[in-house]
């Protein structure tokens, strides 16, 4: 009887018509979007490697292969059971499925077939090529192309609905047109997985305990460590630079499992990548490119020209570079997830999902800068990059790496090591010669932006709230879980045959009522309890949450001095409305423009930096 049996193949021949099992404490899904970001940029990468328009697409068929790892299957009572790998293949088919709705809205004539990769049908049935019950509801709604609101949902199945939002976001818009085709033919054809089948599951298990826990190979980290140590000839350096080395790493260790790679690439990236790949065929890899992929080799290849020239230079690698780069990351990783003042804008950026803050606000630190200023420095980083990404929202403007890797790349060359006055003048003037600017009056609401704009409203609320005197809110209003979590809500409900007056379609109707001047973000609760009630009814209950809901009330600009005070001294136009048609969105959308141009001004990167240079002194 065959107990094993492993075989390369491709997506196609692994998702084809194929059906497959999770045991039940198997099914929480919980990539992040870290794991889709990195999965898209080297697939995409990959891809351009042998992108040839000129050869059609029976040239895929020649294109280059991707390995995508091993996946392990336990087959029992006839059915498949996924033992390794099904968070790769629950992204590959969200994957699939963003590429068949994509192609469906094009509407394209050379639509390459998808579905049957991503689901069977019996009996008007539909089956999920991964077959768990209650993942089908929100699969169904994402096939077709229906949005989803991931806070109704229970967190592994949020997940998913989020991970889809990302490859929606992150996918690159220069394969959107002639290159897709092309792409999703060597995604099916070309990217490839090892399948290893046992026929029971203590084999399967016995299979990945083994391939998991034992042999522990050495991960890059553990490469470069080697070769720097190797470089110190002194028995007392090396064992002070071991010591050095682990003081370094052994907090990057506790908390997410790449924490220490990802510290490494944006180290070096930041102060020594100085060539990036051409974004064109058979371009080859260049420093930033490297050391996403191996740093510790590209390390060894470019020694002499990063300084590691002498054994004095390899001990100050580890126990002045690194120790010095490795103590802010950290400050950035905390900084992140616990809302910090004076590095307030890095919680910003990872609700905003941004991944490239840490490697940018590196750049501009240079070894001996001491704390404050170091601090500063990073903040300014932080509000300039902020700035950078709403303005491109704004304009809907993709923020995803793919579209920014370039631009990331530029800026660091532009700040790298630079003095704090310098930087702030550097990255004032970078913002101020943007394109995207706060100009379109015509900013909505849509499937794919919800999240972004919930972030823009709650960054406009708590800036109104501090500059009125309020104790801001922020991270209140992020929160997504809970009783009291908050929701981008209209204010006009979804009643077209009140605005028969105004407008003489209901998709007219729609279009306005999702611009942002009809939006507030407001409790879940509030809206289950007066969504549906006229402004009028509602209006009343406004004045009992936060500023920007309340100063739709009269009482507000009576009761509340402080903010009465910031709408004199900012001579934006607040006002109250006692009724809200067409004309008061348009009023409120044009409010909501410019309360955008001063929380997201160049002058924040001032602010940003100025009470840190005064401490630095």
């Amino acid at each position: 009887m065959e107990r094993v049996h492993g075989k390369e193949k491709s997506i196609k021949e692994v998702l084809q018509a194929r059906k497959y099992g999770l045991d039940y404490y198997q099914r929480e899904f919980n990539w992040a979007t870290k794991q889709v970001e990195e999965l898209i940029r080297d697939l995409s990468a990959r891809f351009l490697d042998s992108y040839d328009l000129s050869k059609g697409r029976k040239g895929v068929e020649k294109y280059g292969h991707y390995f995508l790892g091993s996946i392990i299957l336990s087959s029992k009572d006839g059915k498949e059971y996924i033992v390794d790998g099904q968070q790769r293949l629950t992204t590959l088919t969200l994957f699939l499925i963003f590429l068949n709705n994509l192609q469906r809205e094009q509407g394209r004539e050379d639509t390459v077939t998808l579905d049957n990769l991503i689901f069977s049908e019996q009996f008007g049935n539909r089956s999920f090529n991964i077959d768990v019950p209650e993942r089908n509801p929100v699969m169904d709604k994402l096939f077709s192309g229906q949005g989803l609101n991931g806070d109704q949902l229970p967190p592994s199945l949020a997940n998913i609905s989020a991970r889809y939002d990302d490859i929606t976001a992150l996918f690159p818009d220069e394969f959107k047109e002639e290159a897709l085709p092309y792409f999703i033919d060597w995604l099916i054809e070309c990217v490839d997985v090892v399948q290893i089948t046992a026929y029971s599951d203590d084999d399967a298990y016995t299979i990945f305990e083994t391939m998991n826990d034992r042999g522990l190979p050495l991960s890059p980290t553990d490469m470069l460590k080697g070769y720097l140590l190797a470089n110190i000839s002194s028995d007392d350096a090396k064992t002070t630079a071991t010591q050095q080395w682990r003081e370094t790493t052994s907090p990057l260790r506790e908390g997410d499992k790449s924490d220490e790679s990802d510290f490494f690439k944006a180290w070096l990236r930041s102060q020594h990548a100085a060539s990036i790949r051409e974004r064109k065929r058979n371009a080859s890899p260049r420093d930033w490119d490297r050391i996403g992929t191996e740093f510790h080799r590209w390390v060894r290849d470019k020694d002499e020209s990063i300084g590691l020239t002498s054994d004095a230079a390899f001990t100050d690698f580890i126990g002045r570079d690194m120790s010095f780069y490795g103590g802010h990351y950290r400050r950035l990783l905390a900084a992140s997830k616990t809302l910090t003042e004076g590095l307030e804008y890095f919680y910003y950026l990872s609700e905003l999902g941004f991944t490239w803050q840490n490697t940018v606000a590196l750049a501009p630190l240079a070894v001996g800068d001491d704390l404050p200023t170091a601090l500063a420095k990073m903040n300014a980083v932080g509000a300039f990059l902020d700035a950078l990404l709403v303005r491109r929202i704004w304009n809907f403007r993709s923020i995803a790496y793919s579209n920014l890797e370039y631009a990331v790349f530029r800026h660091i060359e532009a700040i790298r090591r630079k003095p704090l006055s310098e930087l702030v003048e550097v990255l004032t003037e970078r913002l101020a010669a943007e394109e995207d600017e706060f100009v379109d009056n015509r900013f909505y609401v849509h499937q794919q932006n919800n999240r972004l704009i919930r972030y823009m409203l709650a960054r406009m609320t708590d800036h109104v709230e501090r500059r009125s005197g309020i104790t801001p809110r922020f991270v209140e209003y992020m929160t997504s879980r809970g009783v009291h979590y908050y929701e981008v809500e209209h204010i006009w409900a979804d009643k077209f045959d009140r605005h028969r007056d105004e407008f003489s379609h209901p998709a007219d109707f729609a279009e306005y009522r999702n611009r942002i001047g009809d939006l507030l973000l407001l409790p879940k609760q509030f809206n289950a309890s007066f969504g549906a009630d006229t402004y009028h009814k509602k209006v009343k209950k406004y004045y009992g949450q936060n500023i920007l809901a309340q100063s739709l009330n009269e009482e507000a600009y009576s009761n509340s001095p402080g903010f009465l005070a910031y709408v004199r001294d900012s001579e934006l136009p607040f006002e109250p409305y006692a009724d809200f048609d067409k004309e008061q969105v348009d009023k409120r959308q044009e409010l909501y423009r410019l309360l955008a141009s001063e929380v997201w001004s160049p002058a924040v990167i001032v602010a940003a930096a100025l009470p840190r240079q005064q401490e630095a002194g």
